[in-house]
């Protein structure tokens, strides 16, 4: 296994296990919300909040895997010339795609997301773009 190829390996095992770990601790958090009661979380003008920080939690408990499956991939796969491209991709859309979820639900406007929700559209295309180009490369390695 080439340097490169094992540092790409090991960046995104451990960024995605500890990726994994910080959402599905912040999902807990929104069960004890949820459990305690507390009215800013629950009650019927926080839906648009509710939503979006359960999507946050969500996509990003789902990023955390792909990054686990894809450094897996490249550990059993290293000979297929993995480049920056997939890991730069991939990385971006795991910070962007769930901080967009999570940072529009500190504040809404009537229902609406915050800003920051802005944030989602180019986080789903960073993953999109990771996630093809890594398939392509593995459709090409076998």
């Amino acid at each position: 296994m080439s340097y490169e190829a094992r540092e790409y390996a090991r960046w995104h095992l451990r960024f995605g296990w500890w990726t994994l770990a910080v959402w599905l601790v912040l999902g807990l958090g929104l069960e004890a919300l949820h459990g305690l009661k507390v009215g800013w979380y629950l009650d019927p003008g926080a839906e648009a909040r509710r939503l979006l920080w359960t999507l946050a939690h969500a996509h990003g408990a789902l990023v955390g895997l792909v990054h686990v499956a894809f450094g897996a991939t490249v550990h059993a796969l290293p000979g297929a010339g993995w480049g920056r491209l997939e890991s730069r991709a991939l990385t971006a859309g795991a910070a962007l795609l769930p901080l967009g979820f999570l940072l529009g639900g500190v504040v809404v406007h009537g229902g609406d997301p915050g800003l920051p929700v802005l944030l989602v559209p180019p986080g789903a295309l960073c993953l999109a773009v990771g996630v093809v180009a890594a398939a392509r490369r593995v459709s090409r390695a076998t």
